[in-house]
């Protein structure tokens, strides 16, 4: 996807300023071009865009992430919470953003988690106000016109059967008292399902795709790749635009009426520092002079964190393993190409688990992802799928409360941030991450499923007590790259941003993005964060009326 009319960035000058192009800021910048009257400039870091190789074949996940080309490649800090490691923080650097390098897996979490935002002060937050706007950005057969959109820019399609394990899998479940949900989107979330997925004829739909591609021609939309924001403009308590660095050369864009900030909950936080917005202890450390005070900027950082849990069966023909390699590998190369079928039009995660972790619990507090095939780390050279015959699950906690942080790492724009993770540590997060494995367990000791399995690969039979579980969890977890709440919503002391998405203090200035989620939602946040993204285009454009 080009710049569709360069001559338009010579004017330096917009009426709105998108920086970041990914679920948030892709949507906005689609939606505030849409009606023609205003000049809308969207900037993107990462120079790939809609069309690159590797973004259109759901299950080709493995050559993005980690992929510098599209991939910011974060780290976080090594941390006892979660073993002294370093873990991994994929961010999307592409026209797209994450939206264009993620599992495609489409869950807006429960009617619970937004009617919670709503309880914490978010006015205009909760399930029944935000529904219209996951209605509209999807398009599917799925459900009920109650609960899902029909005509939306974003396809919603299910994964399909392709092997006996699913049946086997579903069964067990049921056994283990999680009955079959046909629609996790619609009335309830709890059950075990095929995945929903944002993909459109096998082939993923991003906002790259979906919102900026059918725009790109708009005479009022300016798309430019390759450049970076450094800092936000500011004169006195006013956002009045944005400094960027394109091809090597500095350069300030103005904006008019508005910035919005929604380069996601790694890098939002990151340029509000950059531009003196923040702790003013955390800027002077590192030489920046206080422009305004917000204690919250990169503070309640949280996500999702599983341990990988693996069993083998004990005959063949029952997962995918054969797909996965040699020449049956080109074959269902050769299906998508052509027909657009297959285990590559599938994602990673073909089937999703949302169950309570006891009978006291009133909503799903769990959720696990399980794939029929096994995945092994090479020495250096990436994953491929395992020729053992088997399937892999993480199950974990899907309201987390632990919380940590990310901010910057100097003065410098193109330094990465620091992210501090916390995992695991309050007494609800310990007791239920131990209970989502022991769920996970209880599947796969029920009938059918238990007469099929050989042996439990990870963590293992000798891994029993609630002290071995835990340590597992902490010593081989990882993010599940659901990061949210680093400029969170709300009225209090450490929010950042008010239920307009308006940075407290600052004018002209507004954040659609994870870091505003107060609270991390039940399940992926992708689009959810299309979700805000709607919203937040409503609320600018209402304003201005």
């Amino acid at each position: 996807m080009s710049m569709s009319n360069k001559n338009k960035a010579d004017q330096e000058t917009f009426d709105f300023i998108v920086v970041g192009s990914g679920s948030g800021g892709g949507v906005v910048a689609s939606r505030l071009s849409e009606n023609g009257k205003y000049q809308v400039l969207c900037i993107e870091a990462g120079t790939k865009g809609a069309s690159y190789i590797f973004t259109r074949p759901p299950l080709a996940l493995q050559y993005l992430v980690d992929n510098p080309a599209v991939d910011w490649r974060y780290e976080s800090e090594p941390d006892p919470s979660y073993g002294n490691r370093s873990l991994a923080v994929p961010r999307g650097k592409m026209l797209g953003g994450s939206s264009s390098i993620n599992a495609i897996v489409y869950n807006r979490g429960q009617k619970l988690d937004y009617d919670t935002w709503s309880r914490l002060g978010c006015t205009g937050w909760s399930y029944s106000e935000v529904l219209p706007y996951f209605k509209k950005i999807e398009n599917t057969k799925l459900g009920s016109d109650e609960f899902r959109g029909r005509n939306g820019p974003i396809s919603v399609t299910q994964t399909r059967k392709l092997c006996p394990f699913y049946d086997l899998f579903f069964a067990a479940a049921k056994s283990a008292d999680i009955p079959y949900n046909e629609d996790y989107s619609g009335a309830m979330q709890e059950g075990a399902a095929m995945a929903q997925l944002t993909a459109r004829n096998g082939a993923r739909q991003s906002t790259a795709t979906s919102y900026l591609r059918p725009a790109r021609n708009r005479k009022n939309l300016t798309i430019m790749k390759g450049t970076e924001a450094t800092s936000l403009i500011l004169e006195g308590k006013r956002c009045v635009g944005v400094r960027i660095m394109q091809k090597g050369q500095r350069r300030e864009i103005r904006a008019r009426r508005e910035v919005i900030v929604c380069a996601g909950t790694a890098n939002t936080p990151k340029l509000l520092e950059l531009s003196g917005i923040g702790n003013p202890d955390i800027l002077r450390k590192h030489g920046i002079e206080p422009v305004h005070e917000l204690r919250g900027v990169g503070e309640n950082l949280r996500d999702h964190y599983a341990a990988l849990m693996k069993w083998k069966f004990n005959r063949p023909g029952i997962s995918l393993a054969k797909k996965g390699r040699g020449w049956r590998l080109g074959l269902e190369v050769l299906k998508w190409v052509f027909l657009r079928k297959g285990m590559i039009s599938q994602g990673h995660g073909s089937v999703r688990v949302f169950a309570r972790s006891s009978d006291q619990v009133k909503e799903p507090d769990v959720m696990m992802v399980v794939s029929p095939y096994i995945i092994e780390l090479l020495a250096g050279k990436g994953r491929r799928m395992s020729k053992t015959e088997g399937f892999f699950m993480y199950s974990h906690v899907q309201r987390t409360e632990s919380t940590g942080s990310v901010h910057i790492r100097s003065a410098a724009p193109f330094d990465p941030p620091v992210v501090k993770y916390r995992f695991l540590d309050t007494d609800y997060d310990r007791k239920t991450a131990i209970a989502a494995v022991r769920r996970a367990r209880d599947i796969a000791a029920s009938s059918p499923m238990r007469e099929a399995i050989a042996t439990e690969l990870a963590p293992g039979a000798a891994i029993k007590s609630d002290e071995d579980i835990l340590s597992y969890i902490r010593e081989t977890g990882q993010s599940t790259q659901h990061m949210v709440g680093s400029c969170k919503m709300g009225k209090d002391p450490m929010a950042v941003v008010d239920e307009r998405l308006k940075v407290h203090g600052i004018e002209g200035l507004r954040i659609a993005d994870a870091s505003v989620m107060p609270t991390i939602i039940s399940g992926n946040t992708s689009v959810p964060c299309m979700m805000i993204g709607e919203k937040c285009a409503d609320m600018i454009l209402a304003d201005l009326k």
